[in-house]
């Protein structure tokens, strides 16, 4: 690897972790330039806290919403900069995307194939933007809301109608005897505001939680903890991380002394409010990096 290389990447991680130059430096020399093992590396050491927020920030672009029915499609596009971002043509470009995410339900492969107005596929018309404009552009991630359930929005630092930096989706199950608007509104502006990566603990993948306790463990042996203390600390550090990422176990944005399971209780009263699904799509968020 190249000297530039290597303080690139030393830039890189200190960006996303806040940690020193130094400590940085002998993660990357550890671990031979990879980024996802030297968070891992410094984690351990216990000189990186832990945090889903903890993604390579590495794209700009625009995240888009498209309702219609009761159906919501939702698509991130990416560009190098914000300039693009702003440029008006990349902003149509954009929304003629997001019109097609929705006619082919958040098909991606789809999307490149299908015609766009000036006659052309979206992935023609995609090359002939970069060949313009001078940047990559990508169309990273998309999902699509059917109308079995009752879907809710959220677009934060809007931008445009539908258009922001960071928009969220979330579905109720359909409830005749319960007015979802009022709740359903404010838990898409919930999760917009604190990541959640599940709806509980069923839905976090195994392989996930059984990387956050090797590294919880690590920290602990490194920090001198022995035998029976590490695996207590260890699964109480656990249930946090569950707690801290999990829809219904978080505290409620809007009432700290609330988790969101309780707040849906108390909305509903003898009957159930269930989420079905949700998705938070931030520009750039984890782009380049597979960490959490």
């Amino acid at each position: 690897m190249s000297n530039k290389q290597n303080l690139e990447n030393i830039k890189k991680l200190r960006e996303i972790t806040g940690v020193g130059f130094k400590d940085c430096k002998l993660a990357i020399d550890e671990n031979n330039g990879d980024i996802n093992k030297s968070i891992e590396y410094l984690r351990k050491k216990g000189i990186a806290k832990a945090s889903k927020k903890m993604s390579r920030i590495a794209a700009d672009g625009l995240v888009l919403i498209y309702e219609k029915n009761g159906m919501i499609s939702a698509i991130e596009i990416n560009s190098e900069t914000d300039f693009v971002a702003k440029n008006k043509e990349f902003i149509t470009f954009c929304k003629e995307i997001s019109e097609i995410n929705f006619k082919v339900q958040g098909d991606i492969k789809k999307i490149k194939s299908s015609i766009m107005k000036n006659k052309k596929t979206a992935e023609e018309t995609l090359i002939a933007l970069i060949s313009k404009i001078g940047e990559k552009i990508t169309l990273r991630r998309s999902k699509f809301f059917d109308n079995k359930g009752t879907n809710f929005s959220y677009v934060h630092n809007s931008l445009d109608k539908n258009i922001g930096k960071v928009v969220s989706v979330v579905k109720l199950e359909k409830n005749e005897k319960i007015d979802l608007k009022e709740i359903g509104s404010k838990l898409a502006m919930h999760i917009a505001a604190s990541s959640p990566i599940a709806i509980d603990e069923n839905e976090i993948g195994r392989d996930i939680l059984n990387k956050e306790l090797e590294i919880i463990r690590e920290e602990m042996k490194n920090s001198g903890k022995k035998g029976e203390m590490i695996e207590k600390i260890a699964n109480g550090k656990l249930k946090k991380f569950v707690s801290d990422n999990t829809l219904l176990n978080q505290i409620w944005i809007m009432d700290t002394k609330k988790k969101v399971k309780e707040v849906l209780k108390s909305c509903s009263g003898e009957e159930e409010i269930k989420v079905l699904d949700f998705v938070r799509f931030k520009v750039g968020e984890g782009a380049g990096s597979n960490y959490l």
